[in-house]
């Protein structure tokens, strides 16, 4: 039976993305492992990941992502009254990454800043905390800002390698919006307690169980989904779902998956899944993994390519974090998202990255360690709540504390 409640319009008004200068091409990657490029491109479903160089870590690439937002969405600072952000690769045990991007981005004083951790449901875990804090009343007319930053990381040479990626997504949400509404209260809920992927705290990179962490993600989305069809109840037809998309084949895994649970086959699913699924798989075949910004990064990669023509139709979401927790949710594209993603251009900032060889890459992750202890330039000063320069990671000063600055 479908739960419905007298709640206010709420859900994401603005999104944007910020990613590393640098990428690697899987093919040449491919052939550096000795292993045939197609194994990559067609049994992952990528074409390219994003490399973080030693100014980059997901503190710069959340600022950088909500200063885009700001500068795109004509919101201001002054709007904010809770910010968020879903990371699995923070770069302090205590000092929240919302902490840093309330100093770089000017936010008021009267707002509430958290980070949220689980794996890669933390960003999800932001947006329905925001949405909850709107509907709740607390918000008093303010928005809330959630931002999604990671650094996927894997040994080299590992079966994961070809798996990372990194960059952001920053969500504007409040009332009204005018991108996504989301069906407030209607979510469907599943967690259970596993090790189908971990990073011990004396790791930089991430450690997973591959095949375990692939039957995990699909428990739990059978779970989530089934709770959501009992929430939900009947409505419209979903026109497209986003998925956690960590590699673009596992999309078409949860799709049959999903469709199975409504009676379709293999090849029914398999024949939507172009028209259901794929345009949302465009930018997370060219960045890669970014963990919490996973599912959100389909979702923009969805509105780049079809905003104008989804516009009034209900899309679904879902969300994995292992560990493991997963919502599924769903949400109606706004009646003007179309010219309001023009406007955003989405995707700009994938026009700046350059290609960086194998050799390159290799020595930026052979630098990680040394990236988090090194020390910031004498003298030099921290960066202001400015929302038109870039944001950068310079070094720890000398009570190791780390020092970012505008470029």
């Amino acid at each position: 039976m479908s739960l419905r409640h007298d709640f206010p319009r709420i859900g994401i008004d603005a999104i944007a993305l910020a990613v590393p200068r640098r990428f690697v091409e899987l093919t040449e990657l491919a052939e550096a492992r000795g292993i045939a490029p197609s194994k990559y491109l067609t049994g992952l479903g990528t074409r390219r990941m994003a490399i973080a160089a030693p100014d980059e870590d997901p503190i710069t690439l959340g600022a950088n992502a909500a200063r885009r937002l700001f500068q795109r969405s004509g919101a201001s600072p002054a709007d904010i009254g809770l910010c968020v952000v879903g990371t699995e690769t923070a770069v302090d045990h205590a000092k929240p990454a919302a902490s840093f991007l309330h100093g770089l981005l000017g936010l008021p004083s009267a707002c509430r800043v958290f980070e949220a951790k689980h794996a890669c449901f933390g960003g999800t875990a932001g947006l329905l905390n925001a949405v909850d804090w709107i509907a709740s009343g607390s918000a008093r007319g303010r928005a809330a800002l959630v931002v999604c930053s990671d650094v996927a990381r894997y040994a080299l040479g590992s079966a994961g390698e070809p798996t990372q990626g990194a960059g952001a997504v920053a969500l504007l949400v409040r009332e009204r919006p005018r991108l996504v509404e989301i069906e407030v209260g209607q979510t469907g809920t599943y967690a259970r307690d596993v090790y189908d992927f971990w990073r011990p705290l004396h790791h930089k990179e991430a450690l997973v169980d591959g095949h375990y962490s692939v039957q995990c993600y699909l428990d739990a989305l059978a779970g989530a989904y089934g709770d959501w069809r009992r929430v939900a109840g009947d409505g419209d037809p979903l026109a497209r779902t986003c998925y956690h998309v960590p590699y673009g084949k596992m999309a078409r895994k949860a799709h049959r998956h999903r469709l199975a649970m409504d009676g379709l086959t293999e090849q029914a699913a398999d024949e939507s899944f172009a028209v259901e699924v794929e345009p949302s798989l465009d930018l997370p075949s060219r960045i890669g993994n970014i963990y919490t910004g996973s599912l959100y990064l389909a979702l923009a990669s969805l509105l780049n390519a079809e905003a104008r023509a989804l516009e009034g139709q209900r899309v679904g979401l879902f969300s994995y974090g292992s560990g493991c927790c997963a919502e599924f949710f769903a949400g109606r594209i706004g009646p003007e998202a179309g010219a309001l993603v023009a406007a955003l251009e989405i995707d700009a900032p994938l026009d700046g990255c350059r290609r960086a060889s194998v050799a390159e890459y290799e020595a930026l992750r052979q630098g990680d360690e040394a990236a988090d202890r090194r020390p910031a330039p004498e003298g030099a000063e921290r960066g202001g709540a400015s929302l038109d320069s870039r944001v950068v990671y310079l070094g720890l000063d000398s009570s190791e504390r780390r020092v970012y600055a505008n470029e």
